[in-house]
């Protein structure tokens, strides 16, 4: 079952956004009505059995990481609206469900019906529409777990199934520490070669040095190094949340100190090994490491990257560091850096050169407190979106009639999103 009509929670919020925007900003509302309505008319399907499926957009598969963040602006009206905060307790429940069938996959079917890459090299079932492993597939839906617990004192959500794909997530987690003795490989048969691994399916080597691996960026490219810094960054974040979670809502010792030692592991190993400098010779975070002494400069579009750590509750937005990493990246010294007539920000090598992201546009505003800077941004979002009212994946900065995925409901939610946090209103950590 899909929403018919929008709730009236929701009506009421839009018109308070539509109050607040004024006519100053008369496009932003127009932009935020259309995009935080679309989801909920096009994306839901509540399932029979409670849970919900999200479509990620155009694509008719649900991601762990896209729809944790299609919901997450929703969290402030689920305060209120039971019924919301039910749909978004369902997508927990679908999440661990899946998790619990593949914790290596990033994105599943509906049904087992078989669709999706069924012809990858990997261990593909049924049920699941791509198996590239990423770490942030994991840590996401933990966030919306804690994160609905936070907003709304719900915790129906930490179910027997929550439990047993926790253990599952840190088990992967950890056997990742150590990749060469992992059971994952994956090869896809392209030209295209951000869409497999290199050493037959292995990825490029690391060393053992307490930072847990990753197949894949949240792009669904391939890592260059298989440290992804900013995914180990999240999982930090999230193994926070899992101590809470086994010290005070479900109190099980033996869990707590297992995310405790995995947190105090990959923090380290980011401290020790998640560096590089500029070119000013500057102490930065690197995008990837191997933990052998090559690292890489850049940040890319997808969330979990650089830019949005202390988004994701890693670490202060005024922390020396990640200013560092902040202004290095936001320059032409990111390759995915691109400027041109009408936007300038961070895209990604997953679309073409000189396309930028609206996510990463959104990620860029949520991390300042300069209120001119996140004006600034909102202004260009609405300016490029094409005529259309939505977010696209990522387009041309000269041309942003040029753009890919015309239904992409990430981007759109993520719009929503800094408009909300312009008005300060923010889902509580």
């Amino acid at each position: 079952m899909a929403y018919k009509d929008i709730p009236k929670s929701v009506e009421k919020f839009m018109q308070s956004i539509t109050e607040k925007c004024g006519e100053e900003h008369r496009d932003w509302a127009e932009n935020f009505n259309a995009a935080f309505a679309n989801m909920l008319l096009t994306t839901v399907k509540r399932q029979e059995d409670g849970t919900t499926f999200l479509l990620t957009g155009d694509i008719p598969a649900m991601w762990l990481r896209d729809s944790t963040a299609q919901v997450r602006p929703y969290l402030v009206i689920a305060k209120e609206d039971d019924e919301l905060a039910e749909m978004i307790s369902g997508l927990v429940k679908r999440q661990f469900f899946y998790i619990n069938i593949d914790p290596y996959a990033n994105a599943f079917n509906e049904t087992a019906n078989g669709a999706g890459h069924q012809t990858d090299h990997t261990q593909m079932n049924d049920w699941i529409w791509e198996r590239k492993y990423e770490i942030d597939s994991l840590c996401y839906p933990i966030q919306l777990a804690y994160l609905l617990y936070k907003n709304t004192g719900r915790t129906d959500q930490f179910n027997e199934s929550f439990v047993s794909g926790v253990k599952k997530i840190l088990d992967v987690f950890a056997t990742e520490q150590d990749h060469a003795n992992s059971p994952y490989t994956f090869v896809r048969d392209t030209d295209r070669k951000e869409d497999t691994l290199i050493n037959e399916g292995r990825g490029a080597e690391v060393a053992s040095v307490g930072l847990t691996w990753s197949g894949f960026r949240p792009s669904d490219d391939a890592c260059v190094y298989g440290y992804l810094i900013p995914s180990n960054m999240f999982a930090v974040v999230v193994l926070g949340y899992l101590e809470d979670i086994f010290a005070t809502i479900l109190p099980e010792e033996a869990l707590l100190q297992k995310a405790h030692k995995l947190k105090e592991e990959i923090q380290q190993g980011i401290e020790e090994y998640g560096r590089t400098t500029n070119q000013e010779g500057e102490d930065i975070y690197a995008y990837e490491v191997d933990g052998k002494g090559n690292a890489t400069l850049m940040d890319d579009s997808n969330v979990p990257n650089l830019i949005a750590a202390p988004y994701l509750g890693y670490g202060q937005m005024d922390d020396p560091r990640y200013l560092r990493t902040r202004k290095t990246l936001l320059s032409k010294e990111n390759p995915y850096y691109y400027e041109g007539k009408f936007a300038k920000g961070i895209g990604s090598s997953h679309t073409p050169e000189n396309y930028v992201w609206p996510i990463a546009l959104a990620m860029e505003g949520m991390t300042t407190e300069d209120k001119q800077e996140k004006e600034r941004i909102l202004n260009q979002l609405v300016a490029t979106d094409a005529g259309t009212h939505l977010m696209h994946e990522g387009f041309d900065v000269d041309d942003p009639n040029q753009y890919t995925r015309e239904w992409f409901s990430w981007a759109n939610m993520m719009f929503c999103e800094l408009v909300m946090d312009y008005f300060d209103i923010r889902v509580e950590k």
